[in-house]
């Protein structure tokens, strides 16, 4: 509640903003708040706060014993019964549209499914592979964006394994088939913190792609941007699009730790 109704806009309803302040004051790390930390937490007026506290716990939200507040089991009621169905693919989604509407170029989120990745969110522009994507096509992770950030998030034991285990075949005349530079790729993606794969997986197509991380910072998932290698160089593609992506992967993991907190989140 740092900003003023002027700057939120006509249509902001302050007082359920204040409201919902205050219960998001609360957290695993301070289960019981005091009416002079809520006002801290949240940036409002004591008197504020106090009104807040007050109607919420007329609501059965909150809970006062002495001069502590603690939220009851009833705020469950304001989301739970959806978060506990929610998947990674839907925090996803539209994220994704956002990004697509910015870069004007198709989006995806991808999982590691053994040697493949498998999508499991898209937002499409123009089409632009002669193979068709639709929610479960799977591809060899050796040779995609995607698979590359994925393979890069494992554990270095569980990485050299599974290339060991590898036998790549060449997909174009561009694709990485030495696992021993693919090994160096890897390391330098995991370094980097992004992919990008020139026509590797199909002629004319370019990626680049990042990692989400759950809350524990473990990948557990991979976005991308696609679009038409011929449109420019590789080096003004990862200028153009991967500070945007990166912000859409920041935002996707914030809200994968924030619904995790409350359940486990399927990654389809």
């Amino acid at each position: 509640m740092r900003a003023s109704k002027q700057e939120l806009g006509p249509e902001f309803v302050e007082s359920l903003g204040r409201g919902l302040a205050v219960l998001t004051a609360f957290d695993e790390h301070r289960p019981a708040l005091s009416l002079s930390a809520v006002a801290e937490a949240t940036g409002l007026a004591r008197a504020t706060a106090r009104r807040a506290l007050l109607t919420l716990a007329q609501l059965g939200y909150v809970t006062q014993h002495g001069r502590l507040f603690r939220p009851t089991p009833r705020v469950l009621d304001l989301g739970f019964a959806r978060l506990s169905t929610l998947t990674l693919a839907q925090i996803a989604q539209p994220h994704l549209a956002e990004l697509v509407a910015r870069v004007h170029d198709s989006a995806s989120m991808a999982v590691l499914a053994g040697d493949d990745i498998r999508y499991v969110a898209r937002v499409h522009t123009v089409r632009i592979m002669s193979v068709s994507i639709t929610l479960g096509t799977r591809f060899p992770a050796y040779a995609t964006a995607l698979g590359r950030v994925l393979l890069a998030g494992l554990p270095e034991a569980e990485r050299a394994r599974r290339l060991a285990a590898l036998r790549p075949q060449p997909l174009t005349r561009h694709t990485v088939t030495d696992t021993a530079r693919l090994a160096e790729i890897l390391a330098e993606v995991d370094r980097a913190g992004y992919a990008l794969v020139d026509q590797e997986l199909e002629d004319g197509l370019r990626s680049i792609a990042v990692p989400v991380r759950d809350r524990a910072g473990r990948v557990v998932a991979a976005i991308n941007v696609s679009l038409h290698a011929a449109r420019q160089s590789a080096e003004a593609s990862r200028a153009d699009l991967l500070p945007a992506l990166r912000r859409t992967a920041e935002r996707v993991t914030a809200d994968l730790a924030v619904a995790s907190r409350f359940a486990r989140i399927n990654p389809a």
